[in-house]
């Protein structure tokens, strides 16, 4: 995957839904690339965008534990923007169109990853001693979070690199972004890249959350399962990286 060149091909735009017509079918060269007028060609959109990084980032770094709600004003911010760009949920990839074509196209390959992720768990007995209802309960809480990171990931920064940057550095800016904001646990600033140019993918082309939050959530919650405390740290980011024994 040349991901550093063309990660996310084919579009040089976010994908806007209301693009695809009622009862109109994708095929696999199909794209969604449409970006309103209110949201196309903002020079403002990149400084804004590394503004919101920079404070996500002071948030897991600083503010966390002294300003624990600290996190609503980067989302204050998120949505002022939004409604100041007239976009709406269903322009992000918040609607249920294209959530079938996903399913068929990428359905398999999602749990072909998942039951290999598993199977070398079993074989390398890494798999944590977790109770079925333990589990159920932590992919539970997986399942919203995964949507919300795909969400800030391709609805918010993808969009806004795509707004002032062709495709290439607009894809790679947010992929290194996603990277760098789970330093310094450098397994998932290696593992986050490869995923966020498959969400890339497919997001610049069916422009659907719901099914990338799903897929999210699923390769989060395995490798939180299969891989040891002892490489991933309990999946910890920021000051608790360092912290977690």
């Amino acid at each position: 995957m040349h991901w550093s060149i063309r990660c996310g091909a084919h579009s040089s735009r976010s994908p806007n839904p209301e693009a695809a017509a009622a009862g109109s079918k994708l095929t696999a060269g199909d794209t969604l690339a449409v970006v309103s007028p209110a949201t196309a060609l903002r020079k403002d959109s990149v400084p804004e965008a590394l503004a919101v990084f920079a404070l996500i980032m002071l948030y897991i770094w600083k503010l966390r534990l002294t300003h624990p709600w600290s996190w609503l004003a980067a989302v204050a911010l998120i949505v002022v923007s939004h409604v100041a760009r007239r976009e709406r949920p269903q322009e992000l990839g918040f609607h249920t169109r294209n959530f079938a074509i996903c399913a068929r196209k990428f359905g398999l390959a999602v749990i072909a990853a998942a039951a290999a992720l598993w199977i070398g768990g079993l074989l390398l007995k890494t798999i944590r001693p977790l109770s079925p209802a333990q589990m159920i309960q932590s992919f539970a809480v997986y399942l919203p979070w995964g949507l919300f990171q795909q969400y800030l990931m391709n609805g918010y920064f993808l969009r806004r690199f795509d707004s002032s940057l062709s495709r290439g550095p607009a894809s790679v800016l947010t992929a290194v972004l996603f990277s760098v904001v789970h330093a310094p646990n450098w397994f998932l600033m290696l593992v986050t890249p490869v995923g966020a140019c498959g969400a890339i993918w497919v997001y610049r082309r069916y422009g659907n959350l719901y099914f990338l939050g799903l897929a999210h959530a699923v390769f989060g919650f395995l490798l939180f399962i299969v891989v040891p405390d002892s490489v991933s740290h309990h999946m910890r980011v920021g000051p608790g990286w360092f912290s977690y024994r």
